[in-house]
């Protein structure tokens, strides 16, 4: 409890937060102090927590343009609202700013942050204004408080330059150390291998969002020369944390066929899954390091459990005997040498970690810059989402007419601050339902927990400053939490709200009751536009996110292929398309997880998707695996048959994109030449086996170049075997749908 309180207080989140309400409080101070009213320092404040949403970590540079964005969308927006009060105007000047300002979330995340801000501006431009300074006046004081932030924030930046990367790390080894967990349960868990897939698959979302982060942090380019070596030290633990997710990923297992082969040695299961549990809690351990929680050990416990797991191999093959056992030993073996590699990644983060500050040559990862996702902001985009099959153009216009529908009821029934209900229609609504539908719960949970607790403070005292110390700790702690838990995080920040209203207005019970209904309003409204209101369902808008996950597999497969020919370095082309076919498949993750959020009778073909998802993950395993094998190894010559197969493998995928795109064709690949191909790999297989069943019989040890045939052709033959009847089964599914 005391740890987790410390690490909460030393977190990204609460600083941000604290950030944030210096940054509203201190002009507030000021205000009152030299001017003797709080007015301008409100207008500054404003302007302030207006450019909080779009301080969202990532690296200076994008915080310091993003910043800047909202200050200038915001200067605008209240400017233009503050300056008419015709209605005749005013209306259509709502809707335009709304529909304009939603609708730039077409171009990025942070380009819908900076939208979150220009809205909340029109919002509470709506509010009554004070007398005391013009429109004008208000406007320029809300920009200085977006300088006021950004000055802040930089400077935050500046003083703690570790925070946010070290944070980052954290969660990202941690979420990597869960996953790795949960791979290691799916070898012996045979009853809840469907509920551990759906929690990798909600795992690996969470992961790629992370991976691009910390790539657009640490993999720009620096010319300080200090800060330079820190960043090369970066990017080697990162590159290592990424090649233990991808062996994670890479330790692909048809599970029936393992069953089935070690159904009666469980013994032999259970030593690696206790293996791959120690992998997992020494990257616990490793973020433990960064947030100095703990120092930097390393009990090597791996040379005891890679001994026990080498001798059950050698009973197993003693007890089942040669040849029989001879396919199993080759996968206990090759399984054996993916957690060698995961335990040399964990040895080189130590590594890292224990001369972080004395090793000034360590190589940067080659072509860094490649690997950041562009930002990009080409005007094109806003005439190619112009059309109502973007989802963006849906929620535009969904928020539109919601926001209008609003403000008449707010007037319509005489609230007391009407513009509350559009306040909370900006911050639940999101372009999908499912994300809306939660927020929506966990929004009027959190108005009501706070409202009940702000009720009872009320009965207990009537002190002015009991309710602004609580009103400024409600908002640095609701602030802090409004990402990790939306429900508490909404519960403190209605807090805020009722005693700041409570130190201008003495009838706070009054306040509380029209906070409460202007939420409940607006949620309702929220909740309802989503069905009702040009829905974008999931299921309408998934085929864009198969097509470019099999898109990212065709160019993967295509970058193995050329690799396993050529040797050598890895080229940055390869990386660059590993990459990619990770983020995608990720994408597909976090569509199918809206989908499943759906109303039942939205979730159109709901069993045939899951059977997708299955088969894109799983395929994403098979190809990360066949991958990881041909770089980590020595290789011979490529045999015709793996061409054969790779030929049929991307004929399959470009069938599926084919009929994706309403295109299919009714051309076939010869079937013989793949039969030949199998035979092939086969015949090749049982003449090793019998030239070494011969060695055996002759007393003599196995050589390494007969273990490397071996288990190069077990290995890649079954794994491209794999890859063929995937992508059958993608072309059969995707037919379905």
């Amino acid at each position: 409890m005391i740890k987790n309180l410390i690490r909460y207080f030393k977190g990204v989140y609460f600083i941000k937060a604290l950030v944030v309400a210096l940054a509203m409080v201190i002009p507030v101070l000021i205000s009152i102090y030299f001017f003797d009213s709080f007015k301008i320092g409100f207008s500054i404040a404003l302007g302030a927590i207006f450019c909080a949403p779009s301080d969202i970590s990532g690296s200076l540079k994008h915080k310091f343009f993003g910043i800047v964005a909202s200050i200038f969308l915001t200067f605008v927006v209240t400017l233009l609202i503050g300056s008419f009060t015709s209605y005749f105007v005013l209306i259509p000047l709502l809707i335009i700013l709304v529909f304009s300002i939603s609708y730039l979330s077409v171009f990025s995340f942070r380009a819908s942050l900076i939208s979150f801000a220009g809205l909340i501006s029109l919002v509470l431009a709506l509010a009554p204004h004070s007398i005391e300074i013009s429109v004008f006046e208000h406007s320029l004081l809300i920009a200085l408080g977006g300088i006021w932030y950004l000055f802040l924030t930089t400077l935050t930046e500046l003083v703690l330059p570790k925070l946010q990367v070290d944070y980052l790390f954290v969660q990202l080894i941690e979420k990597t150390a869960e996953f790795v967990k949960i791979r290691g349960k799916l070898l012996v868990d045979t009853e809840n291998r469907t509920a551990l897939l759906e929690e990798n698959f909600k795992l690996q979302v969470d992961i790629n969002e992370l991976h691009e982060t910390i790539r657009e942090v640490v993999l720009e380019k620096r010319f300080s020369l200090v800060f330079s070596n820190r960043t090369r030290r970066q990017q080697l633990i990162f590159s290592k944390i990424i090649e233990i997710y991808e062996l994670a990923i890479s330790n692909t297992v048809d599970y029936d066929k393992f069953d089935a082969l070690f159904k009666e040695h469980q013994e032999k299961v259970d030593e690696f899954k206790l293996l791959i549990f120690e992998v997992s809690k020494r990257l616990n351990h490793i973020s433990k390091v960064i947030l100095k929680e703990e120092k930097l050990t390393f009990h090597n416990n791996f040379k005891i459990l890679l001994k026990k797991i080498q001798n059950h191999i050698e009973i197993y093959k003693v007890t089942v005997g040669l040849p029989e056992s001879r396919e199993g030993v080759i996968f206990l073996l090759n399984y054996k040498a993916y957690q060698e590699k995961q335990i040399g990644n964990l040895m080189d983060i130590f590594r890292v970690l224990d001369n972080y500050s004395k090793n000034d040559k360590i190589r940067a990862i080659k072509d860094a810059e490649q690997f950041l996702t562009p930002q990009d902001y080409d005007l094109k985009k806003l005439k190619a989402n112009f059309s109502l099959k973007s989802p963006i153009f849906r929620h535009s216009l969904r928020l539109t007419l919601t926001m209008l529908i609003g403000l008449m009821i707010g007037f319509a029934i005489d609230m007391q601050q009407p513009y509350w209900i559009l306040l909370t229609i900006v911050v639940i609504m999101r372009p999908s339902y499912g994300l809306t539908k939660e927020r929506t719960k966990h929004r009027v949970l959190g108005t009501l927990i706070g409202a009940t607790v702000g009720v009872g403070i009320v009965f207990l005292t009537q002190n002015p400053i009991i309710y602004g110390l609580i009103s400024v700790s409600s908002l640095i702690i609701g602030f802090s939490l409004v990402k990790q838990n939306y429900r508490n995080g909404a519960a403190f920040i209605t807090l805020y709200v009722i005693f700041i209203y409570a130190l201008m207005n003495p009838n706070i019970l009054t306040v509380i009751k029209f906070r409460v209904f202007d939420t409940l309003i607006g949620s309702l409204l929220a909740y309802v536009a989503n069905y009702f209101f040009w829905p974008a369902w999931e299921a309408k808008n998934i085929k864009e996110f198969f097509l470019n996950s099999i898109e990212g597999f065709s160019k993967l497969l295509i970058q193995i292929d050329l690799f396993y020919h050529k040797k050598g370095e890895v080229p940055t082309e390869y990386a660059l398309a590993r990459k990619e076919a990770f983020l995608q498949v990720g994408n597909l993750n976090a569509a199918y997880q809206r989908l499943a959020q759906e109303p039942k009778s939205k979730q159109e073909n709901i069993v045939i998707f899951y059977e997708l998802m299955t088969i894109f993950n799983t395929y994403l395993s098979s190809l990360s695996s066949l991958g990881m094998y041909i770089r980590t190894n020595e290789t011979g010559k490529v045999p015709k048959q793996f061409e054969i197969y790779i030929k049929h493998i991307l004929f399959q995928l470009n069938k599926a994109i084919a009929i994706l795109n309403n295109a299919e064709t009714t051309a076939n690949l010869d079937s013989e030449e793949l039969t030949m191909a199998t035979k092939n790999y086969e015949d090749y297989f049982h003449n090793l086996s019998a030239l070494r069943d011969a060695e055996i019989k002759k007393g003599l040890p196995i050589s390494k170049e007969m273990r490397s045939q071996l288990h190069e052709t077990q290995l890649i033959s079954e794994q491209v075997r794999w890859l063929l009847s995937l992508s059958e089964s993608l072309v059969k599914n995707i037919k379905k749908v």
